[in-house]
């Protein structure tokens, strides 16, 4: 079979799984039969797990520095990282294999290996999650993020799609003419891309506007969706994969139909999810810790769907501040700060939260706030401190928060290791 035939098989999969009126009882049995299948058939083909029991909760939680360390072992061709990052040099391929890696503009940089198969297998199931009703008429999907591979080029083989990818890290003002010439039905970027085109008036209509690779703050979403006319939407996913989508009524589903989650509880209701990737043969994901920070929703979307819910990506767990308080060392997450944040004061659009030592808290706002406004923002912060009995010095800081291509956008983060490390 052609690899192209995985794009159709996958769409068709894909909305069968995650259509309305499918029990979540029923779906489980499906997914449950295709991790099976998964863990006898493709796991024992890598050197990693040629040896490995066939029950999932029998298998040890990896993550990324183990998996780094012997890249090769986890994937089935044997492909090195020294492979992958002389690959990414040239045209993205090793053989027949599309290689690729994550921007490493938040930590270490993550790789991956797959076949054109589950390339265009890939292809199929973000089509059905994403404009499977837009799909009657010829499509122009723009996709904005800092690095390109093989991995979209698929999408240009197919009749109703015409992508085209612009290089976030050159600078919007590299691209913003081809990029309003090619006048995308379909948008798909970082939400600082997006909001940035908002505030600079692209001259772009799309239909059709997805926030991608970073965290979606909801300082954003108004000045987005305000500009477009249309409800942004949210396409969660990493160099491990397409990990959820929004669905039409706005809720985020996880892509339980090609991905097994456990989670793991943190602080304060939220949970870090590990994921198996049931659907991918080349490398193997089995139990991968990943960095975010999820909160679950308690109730099913009123879409029917019977894929998990998410109410927020709330963040990262490298984000979460560590500060001493009368019981040791307490841990406060991104939600808790960003949103202490902005209940402060309306007139708050844009901030950074750093922590930058044990006792050390940065925070850093537009320098046209109004006094009053920088002022309460700040005793907010040190409110929320003191109630949890933290003992931290929270600076304030006044100037520009320009866009910045080079990194992930992190409006909390944490620059201090609790451990005295670097």
């Amino acid at each position: 079979m052609s690899a192209r035939f995985q794009a159709p098989i996958s769409f068709v999969t894909t909305c069968r799984l995650s259509k309305a009126g499918l029990s979540r009882a029923r779906f489980e049995q499906l997914q449950t039969r295709a991790l099976a299948r998964w863990l006898r058939q493709s796991v024992p083909h890598v050197r990693a797990y040629s040896n490995a029991p066939d029950r999932l909760q029998d298998l040890p939680v990896m993550d990324k520095a183990r998996l780094l360390a012997d890249f090769a072992s986890y994937n089935v061709p044997g492909v090195t990282a020294e492979q992958v990052r002389n690959a990414m040099e040239h045209d993205f391929r090793v053989g027949s294999l599309t290689v690729g890696a994550s921007t490493g503009t938040s930590g270490n940089r993550g790789f991956f290996v797959i076949s054109d198969a589950e390339r265009f297998r890939w292809l199929g199931t973000i089509l059905a999650k994403t404009i499977a009703d837009l799909l009657w008429h010829r499509q122009r999907v723009a996709i904005i993020l800092p690095q390109g591979t093989g991995l979209y080029d698929s999408a240009n083989q197919f009749r109703q799609i015409q992508l085209r990818f612009f290089d976030l890290s050159v600078g919007p003002d590299t691209w913003r003419g081809a990029l309003e010439a090619f006048d995308p039905s379909v948008i798909v970027a970082p939400p600082k891309v997006l909001r940035h085109m908002a505030e600079q008036g692209f001259r772009v209509q799309p239909a059709r506007v997805f926030s991608a690779a970073e965290t979606l703050d909801p300082v954003d979403r108004p000045v987005i969706e305000t500009a477009y006319g249309a409800p942004l939407e949210q396409i969660y996913m990493a160099t491990e994969g397409l990990l959820g989508v929004t669905c039409r009524h706005g809720c985020l589903h996880l892509a339980e139909d090609s991905i097994h989650f456990e989670f793991e509880p943190a602080e304060d209701g939220l949970v870090t999810p590990l994921i198996s990737s049931f659907r991918r043969d080349t490398q193997i994901l089995a139990r991968y810790r990943m960095n975010d920070l999820l909160r679950l929703a308690p109730e099913p979307c009123p879409c029917g769907s019977p894929l998990q819910a998410v109410e927020e990506v709330v963040g990262r767990m490298d984000d979460c501040f560590h500060l001493l308080g009368q019981s040791g060392r307490q841990l406060i997450t991104p939600d808790v700060l960003r949103n202490a944040l902005l209940t402060a004061d309306p007139r708050i659009t844009d901030f950074r939260i750093v922590q930058t030592g044990a006792q050390d808290i940065v925070l850093t706002l537009l320098p046209d706030l109004p006094s009053e406004a920088a002022d309460r923002a700040k005793h907010q912060l040190e409110t929320l401190l003191t109630r949890r009995g933290l003992r931290a010095e929270v600076t304030l800081a006044r100037k520009p928060l320009t866009l910045n291509v080079t990194r992930k956008l992190r409006r909390v983060e944490r620059c201090f290791a609790p451990d005295g490390g670097a």
